[in-house]
């Protein structure tokens, strides 16, 4: 429930503001009536194509069963795990910029293709944002079943109405936050999830490792654990559960995410540093 909240949350406000910004843009324009029901049916379009994409999925996913169907959720997770850490490279060096980005490319498009040109242009903005969220969700919520998978529903509905009550407040005061701590504070929560998820996937591929012929080394590295913390804090209920979900705390762990965890910090901090470089 918290994942599906906060990815939702983060997702839609970035989208809210990619709409708000083309609002804007086109109060300023002469036929800005006529640009409005553009830019509501780019909206509603790429709505469809993100739920097109979760259909897709879906399918995918009871199509595929057994250890197929491991390998393909393993696949997916991996997926949502690079996407949100380069997602959050990409605003590092592009978020000063963004605004400026958008209002330009939407004054080249209405230049050469009219109100088509903005419908597109919010089609792949919103369609892109919708895309992200729905791997994300795929790939934290894909071993959820029953009770745990209807929370994970109503995580997603709160984030949405989360996300509206946040633009709000970002619209109409900056006392209490700025849209530079949101970005800053939503970044981070992004990178502790991104770890989270790869360790699930790791979970996923280990487990389909283990059930395989393989040398003796296999079974060592991914399934012996390195530790056991669970008398301290376990990873099954409470905090240390809150801290699996978003951090890929295991209170058992193995070498292989315990490396796994280590180097994909790493990576993080080495990202970081040239995103922070380049912009």
């Amino acid at each position: 429930m918290n994942q599906s909240m906060f990815i939702v949350w983060r997702e839609s406000v970035e989208a809210l503001l990619v709409i708000g910004i083309l609002q804007v843009w086109i109060s300023r324009q002469t036929a800005h009536s006529r640009l409005g029901r553009f830019l509501w049916a780019g909206v509603v379009l790429g709505l469809f194509c993100s739920a097109g994409l979760a259909g897709l999925m879906l399918w995918a996913g009871e199509a595929m069963t057994g250890p197929q169907g491991e390998w393909l959720q393993a696949a997916l997770t991996l997926l949502a795990s690079g996407l949100m850490v380069q997602m959050v490279f990409w605003m590092h060096r592009h978020a000063a910029t963004l605004k400026n980005t958008l209002v330009r490319e939407a004054d080249e498009r209405l230049a050469r293709q009219g109100g088509w040109g903005v419908l597109l242009l919010t089609l792949l903005a919103v369609s892109r944002e919708g895309s992200e969220t729905v791997v994300f969700l795929y790939g934290a919520g894909a071993r959820l079943q029953g009770p745990a998978l209807n929370l994970f529903a109503i995580g997603g509905v709160l984030g949405l109405v989360l996300a509206g009550l946040t633009v709000l407040l970002l619209r109409s005061t900056r006392r209490f936050i700025s849209w530079s701590l949101f970005f800053a504070l939503s970044e981070a929560l992004l990178l502790l999830l991104g770890g989270a998820l790869l360790v699930a996937a790791v979970d996923r591929i280990s487990g389909q490792l283990l059930a395989m012929d393989m040398p003796e080394w296999v079974y060592s590295s991914f399934g012996e654990s390195r530790w056991d913390s669970s008398t301290l804090l376990s990873d099954s209920h409470g905090l240390g559960a809150m801290l699996a979900d978003f951090v890929g705390y295991r209170a058992a762990p193995s070498l292989v995410t315990v490396l796994v965890l280590l180097g994909y910090w790493l990576w993080v901090g080495n990202g970081l540093r040239r995103s922070r470089h380049a912009a």
